[in-house]
Order: structure tokens, then C-alpha cells, then sequence
């Protein structure tokens, strides 16, 4: 396993960081719980959850769930000083199912603090190594989003400076030790950079936002931010949803899968989506791999990646998954992905 600093916290993360958005509704908790023992065996010391877990599909009688779980595995293995555990608090939504706390969530003091506080009861630990703001309290594109046409900001949108005030009380309270965030934009991230600058506060950590060959917008703005300033990129969905291992390709749907169980999430149900997974599943097998993996190590490799967020349902995706590590792409491989990435840019962004 390689390590990598997390941002400017002093403390190096695994290339692979263990994600758990399933457990809970698509895998139990001894399911979830053999995923963590067989990734920390394998070397993997960062695993990312969130308040708002499980989501597939989104559920009152799984909500909270995959905290419960991961705590229940903290409380039973032990050694918590070396694991780094990433977890989320949401922002507003207008989904009556993923409103927390009287159907609030906005990212101001009172909602922060509470989210922090049923965490850490939740994950039964005394401390969060980075906590995660899931998306912007302001409008902004994302989940799928492209630019913004308009302002829409209302009076009741919480001003980024109150949101890093918040977070810098818990990282002097020591609740949480470092925060990111997530599903952001150039803008965002340069306000909490500003902010922490001339107000002296806490330095943003991280960026969680979805990067894969099927979405390589990240690369646009926010990778200078990541190399010049040391915010580093978490990336999710490397898989874009399952496309890239070829599974879906031809229309199919396997049960159980995530397209099955979840039918809303429609991030990657674009017109471009299925020829561009085809010729990147094309790639793999002429050069040898497995196509997921292909797909891994093409983001495992790009230098503005700190750590490469996965999600498995079952144990042989898990073993391939964290594998890719292991694989290292020629140039002639790395040319055939540019040349798709040329004639099909960003399908999926």
C-alpha cells in the first residue's frame, strides 16, 4: 500500500481509502465489518463515511446505519489511534428523507455541532481525524451539475465564514482534528482558504469531489488548487458508478447491483455514458486488465490524487479494488485513455 500526506495535516493516508455509502442497506454489518478487518490487513488505514450513509438506496430505516456499524467495529478491534476516520455533515436538501436534525441542515453553529456530537456517539469514538462539509450550504451545480447560470443565494444560506468558524471551535474543542469538504467548486474553496488566511483559523484539508475517467472535470479548476495549495483531491466514484468495470454495458442490469437497488441516482444514465465505458473497457482488456482496475490505477496515478475512495459490495470486488494499487499503466495505454478523453470529454460530469 502507498501513503500519501493529507493535505498539510501532517498525518500520510492510504492511496485507497475504504468507502461504506452500502452498508446498510446493501451489505449488513458483518458484511461491512469483513470489509473493514480484510482492509486494514491489507494496509488501508482511511476509511470515509457520512451522516447521510446509507444511500442506496435512501431509506429512514437505514439512515444513520453505516456510522452505527463502523463504530461497532471500532469498539470491538481496537487500536483506534491508527485508523484516520473521515465522516460528513450534510448540507440542505429538499428531500424530505435526508433531512437530519428536525429537518434541518444547514451548515450553521447549531446544526454542526449537533452532527458532530451524534457521530461521534455513533462511530463510539472521542475524536473525527477529518470532518467533511458533503455539499454547500449555497446553490451550487453538482451531483451532475454543469456551471452556474444564475445567483440564487437567499438570505437564509449560511455564509462560509460561519460554517469555518463552527469547525474551527471543534478542532480547538479537539472533537474533530482537521476538516474538508466535499462536492465543491474553485470558488468555495478559495473562500475557505481566504478565510482561514486572514482570520488565522484552521486550513482546509480536503476536497471530496467525484473524479474518473467518465468525469475528469476536476482537472479544470480545482487540480491547482490541490497541487499549489496542498488541498487534497479524495476522489469518489472512480468508478462512475459501476460503469467502468463493463457490468451495465449492453443495458444490463445485474441484480443487486447499485443500478438495481438505486434507480434514482441517474448522475451517469447520460447519453455518452455507455460508448465511452465501452472504449475504456475495450483499453483494459486489450492491455490485459481488468477493466476496474484499469479505471483505479488511471486516478491512483494522476499527482493531484491523495487518496482513491472505493465502495465494494462484495469481497472480490474489494480485493480487486484495493489490488489496483499494484497496477501501473504503460504509455500506450495512458495514450489510448487520452485519445477517448479527446474525442469524449467529461460524459458523465
Amino acid at each position: 500500500m502507498d501513503y500519501r500526506p493529507l493535505g498539510r495535516t501532517g498525518i500520510d493516508v492510504s492511496l485507497i481509502c475504504l468507502g461504506t455509502m452500502t452498508w446498510g442497506s446493501q451489505n449488513s454489518e458483518a458484511e461491512a465489518h469483513a470489509q473493514l478487518d480484510y482492509a486494514f490487513e491489507e494496509g488501508v488505514n482511511f476509511l470515509d463515511t457520512a451522516e447521510a450513509y446509507p444511500v442506496t438506496p435512501v431509506s429512514r430505516d437505514t439512515q444513520y446505519l453505516t456510522e452505527t456499524y463502523i463504530g461497532n467495529w471500532i469498539a470491538r478491534r481496537g487500536g483506534r489511534d491508527r485508523m484516520i476516520v473521515a465522516t460528513k455533515v450534510a448540507g440542505p436538501s429538499r428531500d424530505p428523507v435526508r433531512k437530519f436534525r428536525d429537518g434541518n441542515n444547514r451548515l450553521d453553529r447549531r446544526n454542526i455541532e449537533q452532527a458532530v456530537e451524534d457521530s461521534l456517539r455513533r462511530l463510539k469514538t472521542d475524536y473525527i481525524d477529518l470532518y467533511q462539509v458533503h455539499w454547500p450550504d449555497r446553490p451550487v451545480p453538482s451531483f451532475g451539475g454543469r456551471g452556474l447560470s444564475r445567483l440564487n443565494d437567499n438570505d437564509q444560506t449560511v455564509p462560509i465564514e460561519e460554517t469555518l468558524g463552527a469547525l474551527a471551535d471543534l478542532v480547538m474543542a479537539g472533537k474533530i482534528r482537521h476538516f474538508g469538504v466535499s462536492n465543491e467548486t474553485p470558488w468555495g474553496v478559495s473562500e475557505y482558504l481566504r478565510l482561514s488566511r486572514e482570520q488565522g483559523l484552521p486550513r482546509v484539508a480536503s476536497i471530496q469531489n467525484a473524479y474518473s475517467l467518465l468525469n475528469r472535470t476536476f482537472e479544470y479548476g480545482l487540480s491547482e488548487f490541490a497541487l499549489r495549495e496542498d488541498v487534497s483531491l479524495l476522489a469518489y466514484s472512480p468508478l462512475a458508478g459501476g460503469n467502468l468495470t463493463g457490468k451495465y454495458l449492453g443495458g444490463q442490469i445485474p441484480a443487486g447491483s447499485r443500478r438495481d437497488v438505486a434507480r434514482q441516482f441517474v448522475r451517469y444514465d447520460l447519453p455518452g455514458q455507455p460508448a465511452a465505458s465501452a472504449r475504456y473497457v475495450a483499453i483494459a482488456h486489450a492491455h490485459g486488465l481488468d477493466p476496474a482496475q484499469l479505471a483505479l490505477a488511471y486516478v491512483n496515478s494522476r499527482p493531484f490524487v491523495t487518496s482513491t475512495i472505493i465502495g465494494a459490495t462484495s469481497q472480490a470486488q474489494l480485493k480487486a479494488d484495493i489490488d489496483s494499487v499494484r497496477v501501473t499503466l504503460n504509455d500506450e495505454a495512458l495514450a489510448a485513455i487520452e485519445a477517448v478523453h479527446r474525442d469524449m470529454p467529461d460524459p458523465c460530469p
